[in-house]
């Protein structure tokens, strides 16, 4: 078996975004996040209801899980850091690697502060870039919610493809939601990309 590719934490900058590795410092702007803003919360599906407040953990645990994923192998979780204002406002995850399809799972959390103006868009194609690219990986999937087409919009311009739907997949607010399977293969980078 062959090292996973995660061990290279590299920063990855673009016109709107810096992605960097992430610190177990950073735990505490994760935690603000998705404790004070509730479409966090819903999109990342941290809770089951609209209503339902973010439980969460002790801070403390949390800054070591940060600070263990900051040197893992088995994942890539860098920090979105607006190039405006130098501010972290969330993460960029590849995770789930399968070493024999080349393949791996994306996943993001932008706060509000970091939505509607293009950050998440360039965030998710300087990772997948770098996925598909520098990393060698054949394959980025993902999973995104029914009530979510935002998200949907963003990787669709990123060049993910819809692959399929699980039905009822996510009970949210008393009702089943469908959850969307998407990806992206190496070949099929939007020319802009891999420019």
């Amino acid at each position: 078996m062959s090292e996973p590719p995660f061990g290279l934490k590299p920063t990855l900058a673009g016109a709107l975004v810096t992605l960097r590795p992430i610190t177990a410092a950073d735990a505490d702007t994760i935690d603000r996040i998705v404790r004070e803003d509730p479409e966090v919360a819903r999109l990342t599906g941290s809770v089951h209801t609209s209503t339902e407040q973010v439980e969460g953990m002790p801070i403390e645990d949390l800054r070591a899980i940060y600070g263990r994923w900051a040197t893992a192998d088995d994942r890539l979780v860098l920090a979105v850091v607006d190039q405006a204002t130098q501010e972290m406002v969330g993460e960029v995850v590849l995770n789930k690697w399968g070493e024999d399809n080349r393949s791996c799972s994306y996943r993001t959390l932008i706060g509000a502060q970091g939505r509607g103006r293009g950050l998440g868009t360039e965030a998710t194609r300087l990772v997948v870039e770098h996925a598909l690219t520098t990393m060698g990986l054949h394959r980025v999937m993902l999973e995104v919610y029914d009530f979510n087409p935002r998200a949907r919009h963003v990787h669709e311009k990123v060049g993910f493809r819809h692959e399929g739907t699980g039905l009822d997949a996510r009970f949210f607010d008393g009702e089943w939601i469908d959850v969307h399977y998407m990806a992206v293969l190496a070949h099929d980078l939007p020319a802009e990309v891999t420019a």
